[in-house]
């Protein structure tokens, strides 16, 4: 799919495959009864890498890059994560924020001529429950992610022993590509 064509779209489904070495993940388009639809995107990411790297094709064949995100350093907990198209040009970069995540996730997201968006997780008891039972991975959690007061998109864990999302997007100007690079990356890195 084109980045004309995904850019036009309001909501992703997205499912993570089930794999021994590396976390895979499917971004489908939702259909307009609201099911599931088409592949937009497969990310891959390898699991114990020293420094973060997730590449993003356009389908399961891995054949051509949609987008990428690599940290700019190693094993840093705070580290920013660049993100860039095909040809290795920027479209944006997201951190976490390191102290604000100790009691409940947060996030920054950046994008040329778009104010800093700000995600986090919206219940501080889901949070806290996340983070002190161990056992809880399949636990439900939903990220708003706002600027300047405003809802730019949110990404919703749903309940199951698969880990499944649904991206919703409010704001007309936040490139896909990065809204589809930080949500795998909440399931990818969110435990790191």
């Amino acid at each position: 799919m084109q980045p004309d064509n995904l850019q036009a779209q309001q909501q992703f489904h997205i499912r993570q495959r089930i794999r021994l070495m590396v976390n895979q993940y499917e971004v489908h388009a939702v259909a307009p009864d609201g099911s599931e639809g088409g592949l937009l995107a497969f990310a891959q990411q390898k699991r114990l890498a020293f420094k973060e790297q997730v590449t993003i094709y356009t389908d399961d064949s891995k054949q051509q890059p949609l987008l990428g995100f690599k940290a700019r350093q190693r094993l840093d907990i705070g580290a920013t994560y660049d993100v860039t198209d095909h040809a290795g040009n920027p479209i944006g970069a997201f951190r976490k924020d390191f102290a604000q995540s100790l009691l409940r996730s947060t996030w920054h997201v950046e994008q040329p001529g778009l104010p800093q968006v700000t995600g986090q997780e919206r219940s501080l008891p889901v949070a806290l429950l996340r983070r002190f039972v161990d056992s809880l991975s399949w636990l439900p959690y939903h990220f708003d992610f706002v600027a300047d007061g405003q809802p730019v998109f949110s990404v919703i864990k749903q309940w199951g022993l698969r880990d499944r999302y649904v991206v919703q997007i409010q704001h007309p100007q936040i490139d896909r590509r990065l809204v589809i690079a930080m949500a795998v990356a909440l399931d990818a890195l969110q435990a790191r």
